[in-house]
C-alpha cells in the first residue's frame, strides 16, 4: 500500500471557502482513480507548531505504487491539480509530497513502524 502525503502552503488571500472547494475536488477522486483507497484531508491542527508554513494537508491511499503512478497524469487529479496551484503560496514552492510504501518496510511491530526507527 502507498500512502501520499501532501502538504500546502495556501496564499493568506485564499478564502476558506475557496480551499473547501479544492479538498472537495481532491476528496471527489476517491471511486473515479481505480486503485484509490482513501482520502483525508484538512488544515493544521497541532499546537506543536512543527509545519513550517505549511497549513493544510491530506493523504491518500493507493493499492500499490501502479495505481498511484497513473493517478498522477489522471484526467481528473490534472484537472484538480491547477485549481490547488491558484491557491498555493508560490506555486510548486508551496506544496511538499512524500510517498512511502509500507509493504516494502521492515516493521518491528503490527503499529507500521520500520525497525530502523524503532527503540
Amino acid at each position: 500500500m502507498i500512502y501520499h502525503m501532501v502538504l500546502f502552503k495556501v496564499r493568506p488571500d485564499v478564502e476558506r471557502a475557496t480551499i473547501d472547494a479544492v479538498f472537495r475536488e481532491l476528496a471527489a477522486l476517491e471511486g473515479r482513480i481505480p486503485g484509490l483507497l482513501s482520502f483525508a484531508g484538512g488544515p493544521y491542527s497541532s499546537a506543536e507548531g512543527l509545519n513550517r508554513g505549511y497549513d493544510w494537508g491530506f493523504c491518500m491511499t493507493f493499492d500499490s505504487a501502479r495505481s498511484r503512478d497513473a493517478y498522477l497524469p489522471h484526467p481528473a487529479h490534472e484537472v484538480v491539480k491547477g485549481h490547488v496551484l491558484e491557491i498555493l503560496d508560490g506555486g510548486l514552492d508551496g506544496v511538499v509530497a512524500f510517498d512511502f510504501d509500507v509493504r516494502r518496510q521492515s516493521l518491528s511491530s503490527t503499529r507500521g513502524v520500520p525497525t530502523s526507527l524503532g527503540s
